[in-house]
């Protein structure tokens, strides 16, 4: 069947809007091998910071990455928040964790020194300002993850050397969570951050969409857009569709648009999010979508998460509910090269059945899409 299929327009500009090469630091050479225009790179953690901000550099000419500095709520329990009470790193863990009792102190001594939230966001700050089109991400809320259990000694003998550290590496799952009110402290900060330098923002949400979406909304609470009428909403249309035809850029990435004193405000709450590998359901978009929301919310989907498994008609029904500017696609792979290529590929031919789009029309709408979430 495959043969069949019409040949796919790569020239057209593709663009991967959350991936996690770092991961696999051996793959990275095969970026420019790639028929991907460009890969928005999600750090997560201590051990990969650095290594976003590495790969950014090392293609910063061919413009095929796009850095995004951010801690994800899996590592959420490493960060301490400013003000909290603790002594000692086993006082710190107990607090942040649940199901932890006095009998944890052993485990409690596998984890890192708890890194203190006002560092996390200066050095992100630092990382953020070197890189002026860089994002915030990956971070978020997630109710079901549970921390894997230390390394035991024939795990480290066998583990793969070329992996990037820190991740669970198919380790047993603990039963200890990251408390929610510690993840929101840790979530808003760093929005809170994003909205100050008005950089997208990346966003994991794993059963917790109601208390990302409640995070959000408690930032951009009395700064929401006064209705439209009629006539203004017309009016706008008309200078964006001018806007859209004075831009002779040639660049398929395009630069960021010059912008006025009073756009590079500082705003209390991001202007862009994506919601990655959105899984919620359809009656919950309404609320992102809201005309009086100030911050432009896009979904995007990918092959590995959306569609592969049991629950493809929920995600046809949001992908058809969804306003045709508001979607993006990913890979979400932890390493790159042409498995990237394929899985955005498949992704896009998808969603452009899902759609009744055709495979032309689609590929440019979505291009567009992840330039306007990335430049603004």
């Amino acid at each position: 069947m495959a043969g069949h299929q019409p040949r796919f327009p790569w020239e057209l500009g593709v663009f991967d809007a959350h991936c996690h090469p770092t991961d696999t630091m051996a793959s990275i050479a095969h970026i420019s091998l790639m028929r991907a225009t460009a890969l928005t790179v999600m750090a997560t953690r201590g051990e990969d910071q650095d290594l976003v901000e590495e790969i950014a550099a090392r293609f910063a000419e061919r413009e095929k990455v796009i850095p995004c500095f951010g801690w994800h709520p899996w590592f959420a329990h490493q960060i301490a928040q400013d003000g909290m009470k603790t002594t000692t790193k086993a006082e710190h863990y107990r607090q942040v964790l649940t199901g932890t009792s006095e009998e944890d102190q052993q485990f409690f001594q596998t984890l890192p020194d708890p890194k203190p939230l006002r560092a996390l966001l200066a050095e992100t700050r630092t990382r953020l300002l070197a890189h002026p089109h860089a994002l915030v991400g990956e971070i978020g809320l997630d109710k079901a993850f549970r921390l894997p259990m230390p390394w035991q000694q024939h795990e480290v003998e066998s583990r793969d050397v070329g992996l990037t550290p820190g991740s669970r590496e198919g380790r047993k799952l603990s039963p200890y969570r990251v408390s929610m009110d510690h993840q929101r402290a840790v979530l808003k900060a760093q929005l809170q951050l994003a909205g100050e330098l008005r950089r997208a923002v990346s966003v994991h949400s794993v059963q917790a969409h109601g208390a990302v979406f409640d995070v959000l909304q408690s930032l951009w609470q009395g700064h929401e857009r006064k209705q439209e009428s009629q006539r203004e909403r017309k009016q706008r249309k008309l200078e964006e569709t001018y806007q859209d035809s004075s831009d002779n850029s040639s660049s398929q990435l395009r630069d960021k648009p010059s912008s006025s004193q009073e756009d590079n405000e500082p705003l209390p709450y991001p202007p862009r999010v994506c919601m990655h590998s959105y899984s919620g359901p359809p009656d919950q978009l309404k609320q992102y979508l809201r005309p009086s929301v100030p911050t432009q919310v896009y979904f995007s989907f990918s092959a590995v998460i959306n569609f592969a498994n049991p629950s493809v008609e929920k995600v046809a029904a949001v992908l058809k509910a969804l306003p045709d500017d508001r979607i993006l696609v990913e890979s979400d792979l932890h390493c790159a090269g042409p498995e990237i290529d394929q899985l955005l590929e498949d992704v896009i031919r998808t969603i452009c059945r899902l759609r009744g789009w055709s495979l032309e029309d689609g590929v440019k709408r979505l291009a567009e899409n992840w330039r306007r979430f990335v430049f603004g």
